[in-house]
């Protein structure tokens, strides 16, 4: 039985909120192994949960004293409010950290506090404030940046990107192995994860690539376009970028493109939140209209648009703009759609949506780092990111090791590893590694690992024991 499943003792964990984060941290968190009490003013949610899992649920105000004592906040580790209220978050943090002696994680959505998060983390004794409108559109500017990717995700402080693309019929990697791949051309990338027909494997260097696969691969920046570019992929970021919907996410996203030079046409239909946008984006074009209306869509130029980001509060809605952009298009414009509801992934994998972004996910992901790290008994090392890859199948995990262990400096090939795991890389003094047997790990690393276990809370989890 590897480490990672002789589990260290469950924290204690209130959260307040059962929306959909809530909920989706709630189903992540019971899996670990925790205790979880949940707190909501709405009866019918709290009958709902406590019924799909074995926690315990109190209907109230979590920014209540009384019902936090209720919930245990003297003996809990942690709080996490997550209800849609920012200022409601921020107060149930507060009122927790003075009643219990425990963490406290708030989600914050506002871009005018969005601003100030480090002051009010520190002021309020936070462990973390997280906002999984700005996350995802984090996320969504990387994509278009290039535009070629289904995903790019972000390692060791931005120095490594992760980026998922999918190999076409008649690319140069068709029929060819990873390690033919390393010699012919390139070893300065490492593929991490191949999804084929719905079939996922972590590849050895005898793995044979094939068209249609779906893959995952590690690398620098530039390293990574390189390699795109060797194989065939456009590198070039998208001119110009048409968004409907002017919500949080649609403001976060046209102030990072607009930065990075794109331009940026928003259609919104609410009067008042266009007057808004206007002057929070005096360098987008604002459009006043319905966004599903397919001839003022036409008008606004669908058709030739470099990428289309639907980000309407309405799943289907989002759906429905995607299929269209990809049917209209003459550019083969990029598109992004954004899901908020995670209960249909099998149905939407089906679909062919371009890059889907869960900003759920994101939010939820951020936050089981920090209880895995916080949890992770081990002194010598901890968690600095987690990303969970193809429908959760397999995790990418960042650790920083902090000192000497059992781990360090021994060559990698003389570790007794856990059977599907990948070491991706190590970043070390600035530098990005990919690692080969000979290599070793020494204090100060980040290291990033791909495996199918679940739950791994600290580098010598990777070790079969």
């Amino acid at each position: 039985m590897s480490h990672a499943n002789r589990s260290a003792k469950g924290l204690r964990i209130i959260i307040v909120g059962c929306g959909k984060v809530g909920s989706t941290l709630i189903e992540r968190l019971d899996k670990e192994g925790h205790e979880i009490t949940i707190i909501d003013q709405q009866p019918d949610k709290i009958a709902e949960i406590t019924n799909l899992y074995d926690i315990m649920g109190i209907v109230g105000n979590g920014a209540s004293y009384n019902v936090q004592k209720e919930a245990g906040i003297d003996d809990a580790d942690l709080i996490i409010a997550v209800t849609g209220s920012d200022e409601l978050n921020l107060l149930c943090c507060t009122i927790g950290r003075r009643a219990g002696q425990c963490a406290a994680i708030a989600r914050v959505r506002t871009p005018e506090y969005s601003n100030e998060i480090g002051y009010l983390r520190e002021k309020l004794g936070l462990a973390m404030i997280i906002n999984p409108e700005l996350e995802a559109a984090k996320e969504a500017a990387r994509v278009l940046s290039l535009p070629t990717a289904l995903e790019i995700s972000t390692f060791a402080h931005g120095q490594a990107e992760m980026i998922k693309i999918k190999i076409p019929e008649d690319n140069i990697l068709h029929n060819m192995s990873i390690a033919d791949l390393g010699r012919k051309i390139t070893n300065n990338i490492l593929i991490c994860a191949v999804e084929r027909d719905g079939e996922f494997t972590i590849p050895s260097g005898d793995f044979v690539i094939h068209g249609g696969d779906i893959i995952s691969f590690v690398g620098t920046r530039r390293q990574g376009r390189n390699f795109l570019k060797k194989i065939g992929f456009q590198t070039k970021q998208v001119r110009n970028t048409l968004i409907v919907g002017g919500g949080k996410a649609a403001y976060y996203l046209s102030d990072q493109l607009i930065k990075s030079g794109i331009n940026v046409k928003i259609i919104e239909t609410d009067r008042a939140r266009c007057e808004q946008l206007s002057i929070l984006l005096p360098d987008a074009v604002i459009i006043n209209g319905d966004g599903t209306n397919r001839d003022l869509l036409k008008e606004e130029g669908i058709e030739e648009t470099d990428s289309f980001v639907p980000l309407t509060g309405i799943d289907e809605e989002n759906i429905m703009l995607t299929l269209h952009a990809k049917q209209v298009s003459k550019a083969n414009a990029k598109v992004i759609t954004k899901i908020n509801r995670i209960n249909f992934t099998d149905v939407i994998n089906q679909l062919d949506l371009g890059s889907v972004i869960y900003p759920k996910y994101i939010a939820s992901e951020a936050i089981i780092a920090y209880v895995r790290a916080r949890q992770a008994a081990s002194e010598e090392s901890n968690i600095e990111t987690i990303f969970h890859l193809f429908n959760g199948r397999a995790e990418a995990i960042e650790f920083h090791i902090s000192e000497c262990s059992s781990i360090t400096n021994i060559p990698l090939k003389e570790l007794k590893l856990e059977k599907n795991l990948l070491i991706a890389f190590i970043a070390r003094k600035g530098s990005i590694l990919i690692p080969t047997g000979l290599d070793t790990l020494q204090p100060g690393d980040n290291v990033m690992v791909v495996t199918t276990h679940v739950g791994f809370r600290d580098i010598h989890d990777i070790l079969d024991e």
